[in-house]
């Protein structure tokens, strides 16, 4: 189901998620999600894989939200927040990016702020867009890249469904160095 905000964006509704113990919404981003940005901005390797800005100014979080808005607006994506029910705080985001739409795959990312990781809010919100994606949208495909060393992201990509595939040897520049990354797809 699809809802028009105040800002005129078309955005899913999507039920609460539960994880480890806890329950999560996910959202649409409002500029009251800045202090997310910076505390993203402030961990080590974010920044270096996606648009969170490195070096986090007040003007540099509004962009990055506007970008947020601009994908929805134009079709070529859902960035959700992941918000912690129990004080409404912003933990992080999941995004369904839809470039590969024609050829019917989708992409998904996801980053959970440094001091709020492990609750199970990323596996709890992949797992619920990616279900979203496939039920809703029938995206017959949906994959995501996932560093080799970063093992507790392969244990939410598998736990939300995701199999392993492969090695994707020099996929991606990480911070002007071509590094390696896993490939997980779910059909």
């Amino acid at each position: 189901m699809s809802v028009l905000s105040e800002q005129g964006l078309v955005v899913p509704r999507l039920a609460a998620v539960s994880g480890s113990g806890e329950e999560f919404a996910l959202r649409r981003w409002e500029l009251t999600d800045l202090p997310l940005v910076r505390e993203a901005s402030t961990d080590p390797y974010i920044p270096l894989i996606t648009t969170v800005p490195s070096e986090y100014s007040r003007a540099e979080g509004e962009a990055f939200v506007h970008r947020q808005w601009a994908r929805a607006e134009q079709g070529s994506g859902y960035p959700f927040v992941v918000e912690r029910r129990s004080d409404a705080r912003a933990v992080g985001t999941v995004g369904l990016w839809l470039r590969d739409l024609p050829e019917g795959r989708a992409t998904l990312g996801y980053w959970i702020s440094p001091r709020c990781r492990g609750a199970g809010a990323a596996g709890a919100a992949l797992g619920t867009v990616a279900d979203w994606a496939q039920r809703e949208l029938h995206i017959p495909r949906l994959q995501l890249f996932v560093e080799p060393w970063n093992t507790a992201s392969c244990r939410t990509a598998e736990r939300a469904g995701f199999v392993r595939e492969g090695l994707l040897r020099s996929w991606q520049d990480v911070g002007g160095e071509r590094k390696d990354m896993v490939l997980y797809g779910r059909v």
